[in-house]
């Protein structure tokens, strides 16, 4: 039988409406509409939920948090590991805060040995005292100093490899003694190449005026990137949520006792994210702090960091400043910059640019800089006492 004809010998059983009842059964298609686009929200919504803040800001000026909760929770159940680990840090998340009278930042730098651009960072500090606090990790021997703010203010340090967990471990370190006073609530991590772009009161009204930790985290589905991870990682870590950034980070006091807390995720990250592991060069540090923000606080972090690097010369590590280099264009052309620009490894390289997004405002991008030689801290001092940049 053909299917026109079974068609109308089905319709022959059927009883059919006067006409001015189908006419009816038009006007609610808009109600129809509606329904189903909400359900294809929902469903998209589920299957990629808003991780990002500047979404938040663009769809739930609210929380991306409230949205969430109305969305199932995951399909695979959670070990009792997994299930400890996320109360504790939702119990920290959501713990009331209560602001010092004298908050401060706390300034964390990885060094070798002495820290070159001491003279920069003395007058970057000058006249603020009380407002920021000083931590030196040096790795392999005991700095000399320039200036009497870094005086005194070495941790006990450990031996520190390029690419190993120890990297990390250093982080957690000057964290650890950073949190010891209460006064800090903000925690920036920079290198013995680093200098500062902005004066003081910039850099502090940028970081303490807003709730998020300005950690880069995205998502390289290249070989330098996913092509990192470990099966091995499994169940805690899905390799759908692995993610890579600079190492970086300004970080806010709760996700700071986050990182510390921490034993579950960093143990994956310590066992099965290290260079020659299953073939592949795993660099903890690019990878534990991207993904374990975004698993467990997505919303909580900016995904970009505030320290310009320039990897424009596609090598293995980033552009060095040398004194030549150095010019009022320069640091205008860097502080100038709002959106982040992240490129992924594969064959066919993807660039991928975010504005940078602050309390709901595009900004610049960029409080500090690295990596700059020794041989520019003159320049570099007459540029920051002309203060016609910073």
């Amino acid at each position: 039988m053909k299917e026109g004809q079974a068609w109308r010998i089905g319709m022959k059983d059927t009883q059919l409406p006067p006409p001015h009842h189908r006419a009816q059964s038009k006007k609610p298609t808009w109600i129809i509409i509606l329904v189903s686009f909400v359900c294809v929200f929902l469903v998209f919504a589920y299957v990629y939920p808003l991780q990002n803040s500047d979404a938040c800001y663009i769809i739930l000026s609210s929380s991306c948090n409230t949205f969430s909760s109305w969305l199932p929770p995951p399909t695979r159940e959670l070990s009792d590991d997994e299930v400890a680990s996320r109360v504790f840090i939702n119990d920290i998340l959501n713990m009331p805060s209560t602001e010092p009278n004298y908050p401060k930042i706390a300034f964390m730098f990885m060094s070798i040995g002495s820290l070159p651009f001491e003279n920069l960072w003395d007058k970057f500090f000058e006249g603020h005292e009380g407002r920021f606090s000083i931590y030196i990790h040096a790795s392999r021997e005991k700095p000399v100093h320039s200036s009497h703010y870094f005086i005194n203010r070495e941790i006990r340090s450990g031996k520190v490899d390029w690419g190993k967990i120890s990297m990390v471990d250093a982080e957690k370190r000057l964290l650890a003694n950073a949190l010891k006073d209460p006064d800090n609530l903000r925690f920036v991590l920079l290198s013995d190449s680093c200098v500062p772009l902005r004066d003081f009161d910039y850099v502090y009204n940028y970081l303490m005026h807003t709730n998020v930790s300005f950690i880069d985290s995205f998502e390289d589905p290249g070989p330098h990137g996913s092509g990192r991870y470990s099966e091995h990682m499994l169940p805690e870590v899905e390799k759908k949520f692995f993610r890579k950034g600079a190492q970086w980070f300004t970080m806010k006091r709760q996700h700071a006792i986050i990182v510390m807390a921490d034993s579950l995720y960093y143990t994956k990250f310590r066992d099965y994210c290290r260079p020659g592991m299953d073939g592949r060069n795993c660099y903890a540090d690019e990878h534990y702090l991207p993904t374990f923000f975004h698993m467990l606080d997505p919303n909580g972090i900016a995904n970009w960091s505030v320290t310009h690097v320039d990897w424009s010369e596609r090598k293995w590590h980033p552009k060095s400043y040398k004194a030549l280099d150095i010019s009022y264009q320069l640091i205008k052309n860097i502080t100038s910059i709002t959106d982040s620009v992240h490129v992924t490894s594969e064959e066919k390289k993807e660039t991928m640019i975010m504005p940078c997004m602050w309390n709901g405002i595009n900004r610049p991008c960029y409080l500090f800089a690295r990596k700059f030689l020794p041989e520019t801290l003159e320049r570099m001092i007459n540029l920051f006492t002309n203060q016609t940049m910073f």
